[in-house]
């Protein structure tokens, strides 16, 4: 390994990853990986658990997708690298002591929050984000001690994206489907007596601009006790139109909606209707505060491709509305932030006018992608950490001691990596007890129960 002028094996790079989702261990595993510079990096997570979306996010039922922690573990175990969980940045870690302590910050905390349809009747009981139903159901400290009252027969899923599909999903399959995935137990157990009987998929433009995939789409209809329902006329496209398509993702799903649309209804228990062509403009109230249908419009696409309502309305009979727009990025303390935006401002990685600092993944780019795109977003970003630091530029922090002591004087309770092998391997012998992949631990002070050599 080639050592830089500043930096050398007896004087490490010192790096900070704010984030221990995909893009934080993607980051750390390219720093890790390069041979220019002598590292430690220290990845930190203000949960207890690392790996963000792929353990808060990705659907229960999607194990294959969760397969990606195995490499993630790898670079966790790798000696440069340290697990600071359960530290928040701003509180237990300052911005100050950070920049006293390492050469480099890369931001990597994802887009934690999401948008709004902006519609009268979006506070109603039984009207949230698809962001807190995921994180309910996938057993996220912050939501697992919600009362999720399950009530609603009917259920609008506002979004045709592919977290508007996992929701769905999870609404339309039984409870010995949900049990063979690591869905969270209190959400099993609730989901078990859901008398959910039609839930409705909303897209306001057509089947050639939804955004979801082939593979996601495709599972309405292999469900055991649900059938996909679509309306032939809003998956009707012209010559012109189905000429334009040239992303062969759409034109799968064109093909798997028309063979659905073809479908004589087989009587299931529940039923997934794909509506295409129409926009949520108002969520009724009971006259007690839920929600008592959703009023939609019907659209049509002007030239460009846009939907333009026609003034045509018909209302959906549902107790719930889950919207699913999109993502968006949370600022953090002292961190510069684009509010339009929802991202931290930055120019190919690099945050605008912080030396030093640096941001990966959907706080630097947005709430586009899926898993594996981050690798190359954050390495992207790192080789432009290490450019700065090939044209001096990075300067060694002045504090050369360990931040540690610094942060438990603070009163932080730090979570180490071995910690989270010992809650990791607790959570999978108690799911196999139950002849389930894992049994998640979802509250925090039960999870810092759980820690290595206790």
């Amino acid at each position: 390994m080639s050592e830089s002028p500043l930096f050398s094996s007896q004087r490490p790079l010192r790096v900070a990853v704010i984030g221990s989702g995909p893009s934080g261990i993607y980051a750390a595993e390219a720093l890790i990986k390069q041979n220019e510079v002598a590292v430690t990096v220290d990845v930190y997570d203000r949960l207890p658990t690392p790996y963000g979306l792929v353990r808060y996010g990705v659907a229960p039922d999607h194990l294959t997708i969760k397969s990606v922690t195995r490499g993630f573990e790898k670079v966790l175990a790798d000696p440069r690298v340290r697990f600071l969980g359960n530290v928040e940045f701003g509180t237990d870690l300052s911005y100050e002591d950070a920049r006293a302590h390492y050469d480099a910050l890369i931001y990597t905390v994802g887009a934690s929050s999401d948008r709004r349809l902006g519609i009268p009747g979006e506070d109603l009981a039984g009207s949230m984000s698809a962001t807190e139903f995921v994180a309910w159901y996938n057993g996220h400290p912050d939501a697992a001690a919600r009362d999720m009252v399950l009530h609603a027969q009917g259920v609008a899923v506002v979004g045709v994206g592919n977290v508007a599909l996992d929701v769905t999903r999870i609404l339309a399959k039984t409870s010995a489907e949900l049990h063979e995935s690591d869905i969270a137990a209190h959400a099993l157990g609730a989901l078990e007596h859901s008398p959910v009987q039609d839930i409705w998929i909303l897209g306001r433009r057509g089947p050639a601009q939804a955004s979801f995939t082939t593979k996601e789409l495709r599972e309405f209809g292999e469900l055991r006790e649900a059938e996909p329902v679509v309306i032939p006329a809003e998956i009707a496209l012209s010559e012109a139109e189905e000429a334009a398509i040239t992303d062969n993702v759409k034109k799968k799903n064109v093909e798997v909606l028309r063979e659905f649309a073809t479908r004589e209804p087989e009587g299931k228990r529940r039923r997934v209707h794909l509506r295409f062509l129409v926009s949520p403009v108002e969520i009724l109230d009971d006259g007690q505060g839920h929600v008592a249908g959703l009023k939609v419009e019907r659209n049509r696409l002007d030239e460009q491709g846009n939907a333009v309502g026609t003034g045509e309305y018909e209302v959906l009979p549902v107790q719930m509305v889950l919207r699913s727009v999109g993502y968006r990025g949370v600022a953090l303390p002292d961190v510069p932030f684009d509010e339009k935006r929802g991202v931290i401002p930055n120019v190919d990685g690099r945050v605008e006018g912080r030396p030093g600092e640096y941001t990966a993944g959907w706080i630097k780019r947005g709430p586009s992608g899926v898993v594996g795109t981050n690798r190359k977003d954050a390495t992207d970003t790192v080789a432009q950490l290490l450019a700065d630091v090939r044209a001096g530029m990075l300067s060694p922090a002045p504090q050369a001691d360990d931040i540690e002591p610094v942060l438990r004087a603070r009163g932080a309770d730090i979570y180490t990596f071995a910690d989270w092998q010992a809650l990791d391997a607790h959570e999978v012998a108690q799911g196999q007890a139950q002849g389930r992949p894992r049994a998640k631990v979802v509250h925090r002070h039960e999870m810092l129960g759980h820690r290595s050599g206790r």
